[in-house]
């Protein structure tokens, strides 16, 4: 049977660029390697860690804040109840995709697919027996894989040295916990065990944690992960990782020089970034052309060299974000069904799921400052919003970048409570080209978070009212 599209790998990219084609009435199918589908994202990645982020934050505000609000509990962490949960919501999300597959008539293959060339996917089973596929088209959804420590050799055993797939799963909580890496990833699993107890080191390259994330916004979260029982050792390369009688060890010695440092932890969890899959597809052989980085290069139609052949996700170049995969899998649907499929980069929210939340869209200072762009800031404290006070969430604030010229919005980054829900009635504004004070004289309902992004939209064209 040929097909019009053929998706390898089934992750958040891949199932929705799967099952819009179907929607656009191309004859679908998907291949994936897992028992189940939905990628790293739904299986060892973004549902499973909020999950026990979720839990884990109840836990904490039981332990510190229901006194507060008159609610007198004795909370006591049973893990293997907060793991079960974690495996109960993994199950429900990666079911959903097979019955969403089932109703949008789309034939999965499992096995590892490899591209043979245009048009053609070979299926490798688990005892050998290969497969087959004719399609009209192949999009390359394949994810991304853990990067390691570049020159260092870790040996991963997901029960000590861990990666974050064996930090989703510890069966208790460590006493200590060390973190290579201060990114997205290692922050929201150090938080993770950290209300559950740990003492947590983050040992990080850059001299700033949430790399390429807004600088002021990175500091002041910083601040707040300390108070929250964090250290950090920044500005820090990592030497060496090895396991020890009492667990493993980090060794590591300034970037700007000094001497070397070694810390022990009964846990050592290495955060330090994804690299794209791309191993044993047969790209190279099939004459598709890859960057340095090994990441597939595409046109301005997600397109490679070679026609036919689609990338879109963790594969090719951008932000590794599911939601980003989403977007461009529904783009590559559209085009491959003569539509005009878009996506806009401009516009594509981040968050950081720890307590507070971080998030932003669009620009930052160091981004407009390095552009040459002339631009306004206004800022809106949580402290002075009442919604915040009464939730006990107060920690964090808004902040809005401007053109000063035109008022159009260029980036807006919030730390706080909920913020990666409010965030996007920044990203809407952004897409349509808004400005702050399009923004700032919307009403926004009263008592909520929301109101701060209101008032610091009126802070950057004119005053707040309530600071």
């Amino acid at each position: 049977m040929a097909y019009d599209v053929v998706v390898i790998g089934s992750g958040p990219g891949g199932y929705v660029c799967a099952i819009k084609a179907a929607q656009l009435g191309l004859k679908t199918a998907v291949v994936e390697k897992r028992e189940t589908f939905g990628g790293t994202c739904l299986n060892i990645g973004c549902i499973p860690s909020k999950a026990l982020l979720h839990a884990s934050e109840i836990f904490a505000e039981a332990s510190h804040s229901f006194d507060t609000l008159g609610v007198e509990v004795e909370p006591k962490l049973n893990l293997k109840k907060m793991l079960a949960h974690k495996d109960t919501t993994v199950a429900a999300n990666v079911n959903g995709v097979a019955f969403l597959f089932k109703k949008n008539k789309i034939d999965s293959f499992r096995g590892t697919g490899k591209v043979v060339s245009a048009g053609k996917v070979s299926v490798t089973d688990e005892d050998g027996s290969v497969q087959e596929i004719e399609t009209k088209n192949i999009v390359i959804a394949t994810g991304s894989d853990v990067a390691g420590i570049p020159g260092v050799k870790v040996d991963f055993d997901e029960k000590v040295i861990v990666s974050s797939t064996g930090a989703l799963s510890l069966d208790k909580v460590p006493e200590n916990l060390i973190v290579v890496g201060g990114g997205v990833i290692g922050l929201e699993l150090g938080s993770v065990w950290a209300r559950l107890g740990a003492k947590v080191t983050v040992v990080e390259y850059l001299d700033t944690i949430l790399g390429g994330m807004d600088g002021e916004v990175a500091k002041q979260f910083q601040r707040m992960l300390a108070k929250q029982g964090f250290t950090f050792k920044l500005g820090s390369k990592v030497t060496g990782v090895a396991k020890t009688s009492k667990g493993a060890s980090v060794t590591f010695e300034p970037v700007k020089g000094g001497d070397a440092e070694t810390i022990e932890a009964d846990v050592v969890l290495v955060a330090t970034g994804r690299a794209p899959y791309t191993n044993g597809l047969g790209l190279k052989e099939a004459g598709v052309e890859m960057d340095e980085r090994g990441r597939v290069k595409i046109d301005a139609h997600l397109q490679t060299n070679v026609p036919g052949i689609y990338a879109i996700g963790d594969v090719i170049d951008g932000p590794m974000l599911a939601h980003k995969a989403e977007d461009e899998g529904v783009a590559v649907a559209e085009i491959i069904a003569g539509q005009a499929g878009h996506v806009n980069y401009d516009v594509i929210p981040g968050v950081v799921y720890t307590s507070p939340e971080v998030a932003s869209v669009g620009k930052t200072e160091e981004e407009l400052k390095k552009a040459g762009v002339d631009y306004k800031v206004g800022k809106f404290p949580f402290t002075a919003n009442g919604r915040a006070r009464a939730m006990l969430h107060t920690d964090g604030f808004v902040k809005i970048l401007a053109d000063k010229a035109t008022d159009k919005v260029l980036g807006a980054h919030i730390v706080g409570f909920g913020a990666g829900e409010m965030i996007h009635e920044a990203a809407v504004l952004m897409e349509f080209g808004g400005s702050a004070e399009d923004l700032a004289r919307t009403c926004h309902a009263h008592p909520t978070m929301s109101e701060a992004v209101k008032e610091a939209a009126l802070a950057t064209f004119f005053k707040p009212i309530h600071i």
